[in-house]
């Protein structure tokens, strides 16, 4: 049996990990030995939930007294390369939520870091693992469209989930990089998955126009708001299946650091961006234009990938019409006129079934893998250094090298 130690508890944290690597399933692989936060009371909340895992008030004292195979990474992002730096020099290979970390020069830290204690960080990305995507996968490999010329992927998140960024601490570029690098580098890593390339060279486009001091019905949080009974997108972090949770994990906790889960979406220091258009030239030539928008009426993303042999149009709905459908479609259009269409079975779980498959390959090491869905460090840098460098574009309105971003001592 491994031993395992956690920094960092949210609700991903929590609902990833700890539960999984607490429950009966894993319990003859996986121990989680001990639980870091900066916040106690939420580090005693999932100690709790997770079967009185021992809570450190110290990490290196953790990593001295538990002495674990490995440290499991699930901080706010900006705080990723930190604890992944703090553990290889202990002597422990690190596992990061996604993204690894969140801008070149934290990057380039951790390979460095790699590089001097040999050893060695994986990357969460659970995208990887859901069946839909790994059937999308399967009809590269196979060189159904040939080789790939250009993929044009669009995302788009709902006024649910979107809107959900900008009341947490994701809606500072400081802390979470942005959209561009905490949520689209799952979106990055798949198309760099799918084409098996590197990517080059980006330049992008970013505003924000719908959320953020855009009205002046505002307020500090949803809980003490006085628009809260005409304002829609007004949440009560008391009700509600999860009520329970928020209530104990973050209302409970705010008296340790003064963080809120229910910030107002029209807070006028909001600094991310809520519409992002990227371009991206990659090593053999393969274009990608990519978008993301945050405040759709309903949530799906769709992707064109064309090729010498032809085109896919892949895609998934989340919310709205479609949503119950029970399978997803493929469609493959070839160069005789024909159009073939694939059915992917929806499957249970979160995010498709693919963050169980991810935690089993992780722990358990019973998943084969001949699509290569563990992801490395150099897998983990390729799809953040596209938002990161995104970013960088964005603010210059110029493009962006990324090789020039990692410097010359870093060879990929």
């Amino acid at each position: 049996m491994k031993r395992y130690v956690i920094v960092g508890v949210g609700q991903r944290g929590l609902e990833m990990f700890g539960r999984r690597l607490s429950s009966e399933e894993f319990s003859e692989q996986a121990k989680l030995v001990g639980v870091y936060d900066i916040n106690s009371v939420r580090a005693h909340e999932f100690s709790k939930e997770c079967g009185d895992i021992p809570v450190f008030d110290d990490f290196d004292k953790m990593l001295d007294e538990t002495k674990p195979d490995a440290v499991i990474v699930t901080t706010l992002d900006c705080y990723h390369h930190e604890y992944i730096i703090k553990a290889m020099e202990a002597g422990y290979d690190a596992i990061s939520e996604k993204p690894m970390t969140i801008d070149t020069e934290k990057c380039r830290a951790i390979f460095e870091a790699e590089k001097s204690t040999g050893k060695k960080v994986k990357v969460t990305f659970n995208m990887r693992f859901m069946p839909y995507m790994q059937r999308v996968k399967e009809l590269i490999k196979e060189g159904t469209v040939g080789d790939i010329l250009h993929v044009d992927l669009q995302w788009k998140l709902d006024t649910c989930h979107g809107a959900d960024y900008f009341r947490r601490w994701h809606r500072y570029l400081e802390k979470s990089g942005g959209l561009l690098v905490h949520k689209s580098t799952h979106h990055f890593d798949v198309v760099n998955w799918w084409l098996e390339q590197q990517p080059e060279e980006v330049f992008a486009f970013g505003t924000r126009r719908f959320y953020g001091a855009t009205r002046e019905n505002r307020g500090e949080r949803c809980l003490t708001c006085r628009h809260k009974s005409t304002c829609e997108f007004y949440w009560d972090i008391k009700s509600g299946d999860k009520g329970s949770f928020y209530t104990r994990h973050y209302l409970e906790a705010e008296k340790e650091d003064g963080y809120f889960r229910d910030g107002c979406v029209f807070a006028k220091d909001i600094n991310i961006n809520d519409s992002m258009s990227v371009n991206v030239r990659y090593s053999r030539g393969t274009l990608l234009t990519y978008s993301l928008i945050a405040y759709s009426p309903y949530e799906a993303w769709n992707a064109v990938i064309s090729g010498t042999n032809g085109m896919l149009e892949v895609g998934e709905i989340y919310s709205g019409m479609g949503k119950e459908r029970p399978y997803n479609i493929i469609k493959y259009y070839n160069r005789k006129g024909e159009a073939i269409t694939y059915e992917v079975p929806k499957t249970d779980g979160t995010h498709g079934g693919g963050d169980y498959k991810l935690i089993r390959m992780l722990f358990v090491g019973d998943i084969e893998d001949p699509l290569g869905c563990q992801a490395s460090s150099i897998d983990g840098a390729m799809s953040l250094l596209i938002g990161a460098s995104a970013n960088i574009s964005i603010a210059r309105n110029k493009p962006v090298f990324i090789s020039e971003q990692l410097g010359g001592n870093i060879k990929l």
